[in-house]
């Protein structure tokens, strides 16, 4: 062995000085006792692999943010603990193996699942940039929801003016392929390398034929509510979706058509000069091989018909905002001619009401949905510039009007005589022969009850998930929010990433948003997407889960607890766990939960973390504490407790893992045979774990232990459990006192 002072150890002068060691002494492994690895163990695996030892052999003790900085006032103590530290990274060295990392050939084209305006523009931006893209739509034309919008703010230009070429470009692209009115069935594989099965609804018309001469939609005798317009007008079994729509083709609606299984009217077939309906036409699967995966299926319209305080449904005058879209649109039922359904006048006095299905705990959804204020905003200019002697009261909790020109739009508004009352109406009642609207509201800023009647009331409705995003999450083995949108790898440093690497977020699917906010978190997510797709392959950290088939028999709770789906188990087969290297984060859930040894983690082996205890605790174990901190938030937290010199005892023995999952029963049970008086287990807050959900499992093994320690006679609050941020050093340092005052109580 070699002991080295350097004082910079990772400037170049440093550097040059471990090689220089490792060369003459011919190391086979180096500890560098300095600052946390969190900082620059990717410099001295550089500075290793230059002089010839695999990365993977060095260790690092963090005496400086561990230590020094953290027990400014105990130099002795402080001393103690920092030869406990090198000790405990010289026994984790001596079991170090060198470690190779996988390399992963990529396929250089991306899968988009969406086809809004989030997901043209990321297929567009991915196309342009050279890449092969598949967009999947699972409607019969792209669009989303912004091809059913008259105006947008706050420029307040046209929709489908602004949609419709870039519609018209995607359609063209010969890098693009368009795969409207599909669905995707299955996904498997992992970055660079994603197998898709995509199922393409049939259309029963051939969209490469067609001519859109409508001559078929003109014969057809079914008759049904146009779903584009709201219900306001009607639409035909044979029909196109809108006359921008891309594709630019007819499609049957099978379901209501008359003319299949058996073929009782035909009608069609005989009106179609082009002979491009084909009424048993049969849905296909097609296979697909990408390298990203670009999930941009937009969000859902919150229903109000359970709020029955406002009439929705049983008051024609009561609409949601995405019917008077149409209503005021000049490609509408009424051709941008404003009237209330009830008896089709104009409507001199009309409500808003803001906030319905958001912020609410009860009914609806929690959060805000970000864009009702604007669109009500923009509504009632539209308004006012048809009908400038209109009446028009927004009832509000608050205005949010916080982005770039909302404020002055919002100020425009209120200076053509748009009323805002700070209050929401209790319940709607019916004149039963004007068929007018009357309300009572609490108008807090007057603090009066005030009431209303108004010719029309717009319910301004939120976003939510949509309802087939559960799904789609299972098959791309995606987390959702508690409010059910999917959830980024971290909402600050890669707010559109997925967890699992090589999929990648765009628009309201991640949260509620507005087109310039979707149209912008797409192109970051192209942008992202291409990191991946220009590269010839990519390189994959070593940390990894191996089988050992002699010792699986097969269980399948390996495969239950990977949070990445890394793991197939086939249980009536019983031929082992196989496990996708690639597809493995090296979290060590699945190791930490196999009740039969048989899966090891590569870098962070049972035998490393046991060395580790027992060093630690190699003398005087009464006195230390030991503490298992994952890599991403409860280690990080112990940093920057460092950084900021927060001062707490030094009794305190840490041993990183990746994450809080990698921690088993038995590491635990050892720390205690081996004299611990206290145990905790720390990392990332439930719902924030950086391996989408290992900690849960964490959680549940923890709850487990604590029942079976009454039966091994360890008290049970002497193992303990706490999450802790990158963000909490505060928090760090004063569990740090608080286990200090517990391990004093603790008798032998």
């Amino acid at each position: 062995a070699v002991s080295v002072r350097n004082r910079y150890t990772c400037a170049d002068p440093g550097q040059q000085e471990i090689k220089k060691h490792i060369k003459e002494h011919k190391l086979n492994r180096v500890v560098v006792a300095s600052c946390t690895p969190r900082l620059h163990e990717i410099t001295f695996r550089n500075c290793i692999a230059e002089a010839g030892l695999n990365p993977y052999v060095l260790e690092m003790a963090s005496i400086r943010e561990h230590a020094s900085w953290v027990h400014l006032h105990d130099r002795d103590a402080a001393t103690e603990k920092a030869k406990d530290i090198v000790k405990i990274a010289v026994a984790r060295a001596r079991l170090l193996l060198p470690q190779h990392e996988l390399e992963i050939p990529v396929t250089d084209a991306a899968l988009v699942i969406g086809g809004g305006v989030a997901g043209i523009q990321a297929s567009l931006d991915l196309a342009d940039a050279g890449h092969q893209v598949y967009l999947v739509e699972e409607q019969p034309s792209i669009g989303g929801i912004m091809a059913q919008l008259d105006k947008t703010f706050p420029t307040m230009d046209c929709s489908i003016c602004v949609l419709g070429p870039k519609m018209m470009d995607v359609g063209r692209h010969r890098r693009i392929e368009l795969m409207a009115n599909s669905t995707i069935e299955e996904v498997s594989g992992y970055v660079g390398n994603f197998k898709v099965r995509v199922r393409k609804r049939a259309r029963f018309v051939d969209e490469t034929l067609c001519s859109v001469c409508g001559k078929c939609a003109e014969v057809c005798p079914v008759v049904m509510p146009d779903e584009l317009q709201q219900g306001f007008s009607s639409r035909k079994a044979a029909y196109m979706p809108f006359p921008q729509a891309v594709p630019s083709s007819y499609l049957i609606d099978m379901e209501h058509c008359l003319g299949n299984n058996p073929v009782a009217c035909a009608k069609c077939l005989d009106a179609c000069d082009k002979h491009c309906i084909d009424l048993h036409m049969q849905d296909k699967i097609v296979d697909l091989q990408v390298g990203t995966i670009i999930v941009a299926t937009g969000m859902g319209i919150y229903d109000p018909t359970p709020l029955d305080e406002y009439g929705y449904t049983r008051f024609e005058n009561v609409i949601t905002s995405m019917e008077f879209e149409r209503l005021i649109c000049g490609g509408g039922p009424t051709d941008g001619h404003l009237i209330r359904p009830s008896d089709h006048q104009t409507p001199k006095r009309i409500g808003f009401i803001q906030c319905v299905g958001s912020r609410t705990k009860n009914r609806g959804n929690p959060y805000c949905s970000n864009v009702c204020c604007m669109n009500t905003i923009k509504d009632s200019l539209l308004i006012k510039e048809h009908h400038p002697d209109a009446e028009i009261y927004v009832f509000y909790m608050d205005i949010r009007a916080f982005g770039k020109g909302f404020e002055d739009l919002y100020r425009r508004s209120k200076e053509i005589g748009v009323h805002y009352i700070r209050g929401m109406p209790g319940d709607i009642t019916e004149d039963s022969t004007t068929r007018n609207l009357r309300l009572k509201v609490e108008n807090t800023t007057s603090a009066r009850i005030e009431q209303y009647e108004l010719d029309m009331v717009i319910l301004s409705v939120g976003m939510e998930p949509r309802g087939h995003l559960k799904r789609l999450t299972n098959i791309l083995n995606l987390s959702q929010t508690s409010d059910g949108f999917v959830m980024e790898a971290h909402p600050k440093l890669r707010p559109v990433d997925a967890p699992t690497p090589g999929i990648f977020f765009a628009g309201c699917v991640e949260a509620p948003k507005d087109i310039k906010d979707s149209v912008t978190q797409a192109g970051a997510a192209a942008a992202r997407s291409s990191i991946i797709l220009n590269a010839s392959k990519l390189t994959s950290e070593a940390i990894k889960a191996i089988v050992d088939l002699t010792k699986c028999n097969s269980c399948g709770v390996c495969a239950k607890v990977c949070p990445y789906g890394a793991i197939k188990v086939d249980i009536k087969a019983k031929t082992g766990a196989q496990i996708t290297a690639a597809a493995c984060a090296g979290c060590g859930t699945c190791a930490a939960e196999c009740r039969f040894d048989a899966i090891a983690m590569q870098h962070f082996s049972d035998a490393q973390i046991m060395a580790q205890i027992d060093a630690a605790l190699e003398s005087e174990p009464e006195k230390k504490i030991i503490s298992f901190l994952c890599n991403w938030c409860s280690y990080a937290g112990g940093d920057l407790a460092g950084v900021s010199r927060l001062q707490y005892p030094p009794n305190n023995r840490f041993i990183r893992t990746m994450c809080s999952g990698r921690v088993a029963e038995k590491f635990i049970l050892h720390a205690f045979e081996k004299g611990a008086p206290l145990v905790l287990v720390s990392g990332c807050h439930i719902n924030d774990c950086h391996y989408i959900n290992a900690n849960h499992w964490t959680k549940r093994r923890v709850e487990r232990l604590w029942g079976r320690m009454e039966k091994l006679g360890i008290r049970p609050e002497r193992l303990q459990l706490e999450w802790i941020s990158a963000a909490e050093g505060p928090r760090f340092a004063q569990i740090m006192r608080q286990l200090e005052e517990m391990r004093q109580k603790v008798t032998p």
